[in-house]
Formats: C-alpha cells, sequence, structure tokens
C-alpha cells in the first residue's frame, strides 16, 4: 500500500529550509554551542542539519585549534544579513541567495563551492494532475519561495519548455504554506529543492514535472564577511574550516546510510526521506573552485533577476567572490558525483 502522509506529517520544521533555500524570510537564527579551543573565534551561520551536523558526523571537529560559535538560521536570506552585519564571519547558502544579496549592496565574498546535481530541485505536480510537460504549465498556478534556488529553476525551466515566468501564475509561498496549498489542490504545481522534493514523492503526494539537471548550475557555497578575511587569524581559521567542510562531504559519499541516520534525527526526517534525497543530491556534491565559469554562471542568474525587476539594480558578481582558498580544486565544471535517488 502507498503510504499516503498528510501536510502536517510532511512538513518540515521552517528551520529545515537548508543550503539550497532563499526567498523574503522574516525568521531569524538561534545560538548554537561552540567547538574547539584556542584565541581565535570564527562564527558561523549554519541551517538545522547542516555544515555543523555533518563536520560532527565525519569526526572533523577534533583538534580544532581556534573556537568556532555555531548560530543556526532558518534560511539562506537571514543569515546572509548576518553575514553582511559582521554578526557571522562565514555560513552556507544556495547558488541564488548570495545573487539577491549582491542586488543589495551586502558586503559578502563567495569563498568556496560545491557542484552537485539539481535532480532534487523540481517542479512537482500532484499525482493525478493532467499536467504531462512542462510546456503545460502555461496559464497554470506554480507555488515557490521567492529567491530561492528553486525560484531560478522554475525560470530557467520554463525558458527551456519556451515560456516566460509572466505565462504561469506565480504564488510566492515559504514552504510551509506551499506544501499546504499544494497538497490542498490550491496550486497546479510547486518549484521546491529536496528534501521537499523525496518528502512528497516518498509519500506519494505528487511526480516530477521536471527538474533542475541540466538547467540549473547546482551550485552551493559558503559565503564571508571581508571584515573576517582581512583579519589574518581569522582567514587562517577561515581556511581550515573549508577544509574540513571539504572533506566533510567527502566522507558523506562514503557513508550514505550513517549520514541519512544522522541527518534524519537532526532534521525529524523520516529515515526513508532522509536516505532518498542524501542519495538524489547531498553525495552528489563535489569541491571545486570559485572560478571564471562559475562566476558566469552566476553573474546569468542575477542577470535574469535583473531583468525580471526582482532585482534593483544590474550585479557585477565577481565583486563579491575571493579566490583565495582555490587551491588546487578542480574547476566548477567539473562533472557531479551520479545521483542514486529513488
Amino acid at each position: 500500500m502507498r503510504r499516503r502522509l498528510t501536510p502536517a506529517a510532511l512538513l518540515l520544521p521552517l528551520a529545515l529550509l537548508l543550503t539550497a533555500c532563499g526567498g523574503n524570510s522574516s525568521a531569524g537564527t538561534s545560538d548554537g554551542g561552540t567547538d574547539g579551543r584556542g584565541p581565535v573565534t570564527i562564527s558561523v551561520g549554519d541551517q538545522k542539519g547542516g555544515s555543523e551536523a555533518i563536520l560532527r558526523a565525519a569526526g572533523e571537529l577534533e583538534d580544532l585549534d581556534y573556537r568556532i560559535k555555531w548560530s543556526t538560521f532558518t534560511s539562506g536570506p537571514p543569515l546572509l544579513e548576518a553575514v553582511n552585519a559582521g554578526a557571522v564571519d562565514i555560513g552556507g547558502v544556495g547558488n541564488t541567495p548570495p545573487v539577491f544579496a549582491a542586488g543589495a549592496g551586502s558586503k559578502i565574498k563567495v569563498v568556496a563551492a560545491w557542484h552537485g546535481t539539481s535532480k532534487g530541485d523540481t517542479v512537482l505536480v500532484p499525482d493525478d494532475s493532467p499536467l504531462k510537460r512542462p510546456e503545460q504549465l502555461k496559464g497554470r498556478s506554480v507555488a515557490v519561495a521567492q529567491g530561492s534556488s528553486a525560484h531560478f529553476q522554475l525560470v530557467a525551466s520554463l525558458k527551456k519548455a519556451g515560456l516566460r515566468l509572466s505565462d504561469v501564475d506565480v504564488k510566492y509561498l515559504q514552504p510551509a504554506d506551499a506544501l499546504a496549498a499544494f497538497t490542498a489542490g490550491k496550486v497546479d504545481a510547486w518549484a521546491v529543492w529536496d528534501p521537499y522534493t523525496s518528502q512528497i514523492l516518498k509519500g506519494g503526494q505528487g511526480r516530477v514535472l521536471t527538474d533542475g539537471d541540466g538547467v540549473t548550475n547546482g551550485h552551493t557555497f559558503q559565503v564571508a564577511a571581508p571584515a573576517a578575511l582581512t583579519d589574518a587569524r581569522k582567514a587562517a581559521a577561515v581556511e581550515d574550516y573549508l577544509e574540513r567542510l571539504r572533506r566533510a562531504y567527502t566522507w558523506v559519499h562514503d557513508h550514505e546510510e550513517e549520514w541519512a541516520r544522522v541527518w534524519a534525527k537532526e532534521t525529524g526526517l523520516p529515515e526513508d526521506v532522509a536516505l532518498a534525497a542524501v542519495k538524489r543530491t547531498y553525495t552528489t556534491r563535489v569541491a571545486v573552485a570559485v572560478d571564471e565559469p562559475l562566476i558566469a554562471s552566476e553573474q546569468e542568474i542575477a542577470d535574469t533577476f535583473t531583468a525580471l525587476k526582482l532585482i534593483p539594480r544590474e550585479v557585477d558578481f565577481a565583486a563579491f567572490t575571493d579566490t583565495r582558498f582555490n587551491g588546487d580544486l578542480p574547476p566548477s565544471t567539473t562533472a557531479a558525483r551520479p545521483s542514486e535517488g529513488s
């Protein structure tokens, strides 16, 4: 029998918006603990089940000769607001929130990147929907979080299908409201990311109309405050932190089931949903350089939203990057690891 989940059962806490998300959010942060010891402290912005959980599970928070003070945010935009304000030294977000932050003139620098598949970034429709092809979205209502990676994925997927954003009835909803609208049949489709994609599919609540694979760049970022990078001791700590985080993501790839169990416990996700999202999205990520192709790809996102008048001014995305931590990382065009999502 197919397992049917109610909206309440499917609904993740608002804290679990993860690195892919963005959008306008008034939600803020909660103070976490501190790891390590020493005279230098870096403040790290995180999201539930994010960098701290990965680093701890991989054993990468041991033997720190500096302190990491954790702050947990509900989504990318408030995290980047904190980076801009200097309240956070570094934090992880998806490919679109930095573009909106740059458009607002925020003081941020993209310092590290990962490339993964975009198969978890989907446009979902109910199982009984008559829609079979993205072209059929014309005139239909689509829920999406404004400024999120799903927002750009929707725009790009529509363009590939020969449509414009204005050809659909966009409903700007954060995931909590979008889930309720989707399961109640109040919208025809929902553009969203993992683990929401995996929740809907595992719960038998819908199917994938199209996904972002080959349509969006599949990048996630660590974004730092410029002031932290001009402090030599903090910059050294940031460099070590990024190296540990890269090793932790490699550990995740080699320990999918173990990480899925940890992640499920951290977030309250059912273990089968967590494992599906891990296989489809999170273990595909490869650490890559912040290089010219990456900057060009992000510039395309910025130009797209500027043309849609959703960003108030033109953005020179290169001005919001810092390449000093690239080391010998492969180029950003390096293929993601294969997805094994179910």
